[in-house]
């Protein structure tokens, strides 16, 4: 096995999306960080995004990709732990300090495996994840309109985002980037939708434009004074109905298995599991062992 650090996202990026691509499902997430990270490549040193693929003599048998501060993404990795062995030797030479490892479950666990095993340290479960796919969507009649979120809402957004994130991770990454991360969204055509009760924005979700027909929902926020009305249910079956109109084939979301409430709620308007997820955070050895 030949395994290859790229320095050129573009390089990377040729190797890597007909890899992702011929199972777009599997590889969502790594698909939208490279729309989004890989092809508008970042330069400053602390978020280059690190890259590798492994390769037999005649194919690409490997991807794995992050773009810090976020976790390795482990959804094209092999789970042989001799060729992990391999991997992740290479990786901590380029990447020392990874924060973790997020991908389907036996994947992302045989990573962190590989992980222990060459540096010692611990990897935690901070997130128990269940991919969804649409299947026939069903509206729910719930009081309220949806529409398209525009310039004007980026600072609301911002603020939503930060509070989704502090919810959802108990922390935020990256919080600075907010704004321009709401105004990328805007700029590549994502489904930005809020659901409007008498004017006023309730709930907000965004679907990710169609990648090899594939589209993902999140986030889907909806704050605390507006909840249990069914605004969440709402604003998603209509940004489902974005993506669907804007194309993909596949609309899919992750849902955090902790909370059942939102669980219940994508089943009743039409996802299906697909698949169960983790994200492990690694913590190294204190200094001096």
């Amino acid at each position: 096995m030949d395994v290859r650090h790229h320095h050129d996202p573009q390089a990377f990026r040729a190797l890597a999306e007909p890899f992702y691509a011929s199972d777009p499902v599997q590889h969502t997430l790594a698909l939208t960080v490279i729309a989004r990270f890989i092809t508008y490549a970042p330069t400053a040193a602390e978020t280059t995004p690190v890259m590798m693929t492994l390769h037999d003599d005649t194919r690409t048998i490997g991807v794995v990709l992050r773009t810090p501060p976020w976790p390795v993404i482990a959804s094209g990795l092999p789970t042989d732990p001799a060729l992990l062995d391999a991997v992740v030797a290479r990786w901590l030479e380029r990447d020392p300090n990874p924060p973790g490892v997020n991908g389907p479950r036996d994947r992302a666990e045989a990573f962190a495996r590989a992980w222990t095993r060459h540096t010692g340290g611990t990897a935690t479960e901070t997130m128990a994840c269940r991919l969804y796919r649409l299947g026939d969507l069903e509206k729910p009649a719930t009081a309220g309109r949806p529409r398209h979120a525009t310039e004007d809402d980026v600072d609301l957004l911002v603020a939503w985002r930060d509070g989704f994130a502090l919810e959802a991770h108990g922390h935020q990454r990256n919080s600075g980037d907010g704004p321009a991360a709401i105004r990328r969204a805007l700029a590549m055509g994502d489904g930005t939708i809020l659901w409007e009760r008498d004017y006023a924005p309730v709930s907000w979700a965004v679907a990710s434009a169609p990648i090899d027909g594939m589209s993902r929902i999140g986030p889907v926020y909806t704050p605390p004074e507006h909840r249990g009305k069914g605004y969440g249910s709402a604003v998603t079956a209509a940004v489902s109905q974005h993506a669907r109109d804007a194309g993909a084939t596949n609309i899919l979301l992750f849902t955090d298995l902790a909370n059942p409430t939102s669980n219940s709620i994508y089943r009743k308007i039409g996802y299906r599991p697909v698949y169960d997820s983790t994200e492990l955070e690694f913590a190294g050895l204190p200094s001096g062992t």
